[in-house]
């Protein structure tokens, strides 16, 4: 029998996922109170409002984000997003991911989900400092390798000091999108499932959140 396996953190009014970029705020545009003057006695509905940022909680990155002539969320197939053969790394803790960990893998067209632990430190200074990333010649490969997605459970899946950013450059520009901030990869086997991370149709827009989950 097939199980569910929720891979995305919840939004929190105030929560921060990266500094400097600011908190969502979500709030009642109709409370339910309000509501009950426009129905039927006992019928009622709350409709709320939600400010925030693209790169909130879980979410997905497509060539948009970091190039002008990038495919956007609206112009983003399904098939790069959902229903996808899963393969989880485990990676040995250290903070450098680099190409030895991927060799001899068939990675073709599939998610490669990096599993660093890092989610332990959600909503925590820790989380902001110090956070495992793909090296250069680990991103080279899995381009080489025609991954069909990449996702981590990391702040970032670039050194946040190397302001070349090449994760973000080399995968989006060979167009494979990017889920970052995943968590409970623990909870996947290493192959036999597969990943979904969808988010709307929104035209000019390169990042959002996403209900990343795995059916395995």
């Amino acid at each position: 029998m097939h199980k569910l396996v929720d891979l995305s953190h919840s939004l929190e009014a105030g929560m921060i996922t990266y500094k400097g970029i600011p908190a969502p705020k979500i709030h009642d545009f109709m409370k339910r109170e309000e509501s009950r003057n426009n129905y039927a006695p006992g019928v009622e509905f709350h409709i709320g409002i939600i400010e925030m940022a693209a790169n909130t909680g879980t979410y997905l990155d497509t060539p948009f984000h970091r190039y002008v002539d990038g495919t956007d969320l609206s112009q983003l197939s399904l098939s790069r997003i959902a229903d996808l053969e899963g393969v989880k790394i485990d990676t040995d803790r250290s903070r450098r991911i680099d190409v030895n960990i991927l060799k001899n893998l068939d990675l073709k067209q599939k998610a490669v989900l990096f599993h660093t632990g890092w989610d332990k430190h959600w909503r925590t200074e820790q989380y902001f400092e110090g956070h495992p990333f793909l090296t250069r010649k680990a991103v080279e490969y899995l381009v080489d390798s025609e991954a069909g997605l990449v996702g981590i459970d990391s702040f970032n899946i670039d050194d946040t000091a190397d302001l070349t950013r090449p994760a973000h450059s080399l995968l989006l520009k060979a167009g494979i999108p990017i889920v970052e901030h995943l968590c409970n990869l623990q909870s996947l086997p290493r192959t036999g499932f597969r990943f979904f991370a969808v988010p709307p149709m929104v035209k000019d827009f390169g990042s959002f959140p996403v209900r990343a989950f795995a059916i395995v």
